[in-house]
């Protein structure tokens, strides 16, 4: 079992205390023609750290890989392309791209870049302006790249979605009227999951949508998701 806080202090090198985290999503009960595939994506988180300038965006993968031997095999797939996806005007389609995809012992990330691809199919930008890589990191060695004002990191880490499943699945019986338990067990204490993280200045990305949020009708906002693609035969 790794550590759930020590990659991101390695992120965002000034600190974890100040994280305010503004988007998570987690899925960990794929259908069974997605689950346990190397293009299945557990979970999603996009928050801003201590520095106010800076995004955080974390893709994690192959969710619920046990500690141990299983976790030093796991491996990203050369054949699936990953994307982060950034809406800005607030139409629900991709204005700009981050992609990543795995090279021989390297992720290579391309982005980001202004994009008109939208929808399911995609073609790596090797033209974008801003081309960057990172050692994939393993169990015992971890990498972390800066290059264009960006951090980027792949490799293994612990699953840092907490869930009581057993008490939501008697919730859902009727045998739980109080609720979930304080502080409730971690369901998914000890498993793993491959993880691409990304940190970079919101200018990067562009200027977002306002007038989104009604309840912050003046705040800028980002529609954000995750993506994973693969290769046609």
């Amino acid at each position: 079992m790794m550590k759930k806080s020590r990659l991101i202090a390695m992120i965002s090198s000034l600190g974890v205390m100040a994280l305010a985290v503004v988007l998570m999503s987690g899925d960990h009960n794929d259908s069974p023609t997605i689950s346990g595939t190397t293009s299945d994506i557990a979970d999603f988180y996009a928050f801003q750290p201590s520095d106010p300038n800076n995004l955080v965006l974390v893709m994690n993968m192959q969710g619920l890989i046990p500690a141990g031997r299983a976790t030093e095999e796991a491996s990203f797939d050369e054949n699936v392309l990953m994307e982060f996806n950034i809406d800005l005007n607030n139409d629900l389609k991709e204005d700009v791209l981050i992609q990543a995809i795995k090279r021989g012992d390297s992720m290579y990330f391309f982005g980001p870049f202004l994009t008109s691809q939208t929808g399911l199919m995609s073609e790596i930008n090797t033209d974008a302006d801003l081309k960057n890589s990172v050692k994939i990191s393993t169990v015992e060695e971890v990498f972390v790249a800066e290059a264009d004002g960006m951090k980027f990191f792949a490799g293994p880490r612990e699953d840092p979605f907490f869930f009581d499943r057993n008490r939501f699945d008697e919730y859902l019986r009727g045998n739980a009227p109080g609720g979930f338990s304080t502080p409730g067990t971690d369901t998914y204490a000890g498993s793993n999951v491959l993880s691409l993280v990304v940190e970079l200045p919101k200018s990067l990305l562009g200027t977002p949508a306002t007038d989104v949020n009604p309840f912050a009708l003046e705040t800028p906002t980002y529609n954000m998701w995750v993506e994973t693609k693969k290769r046609l035969p």
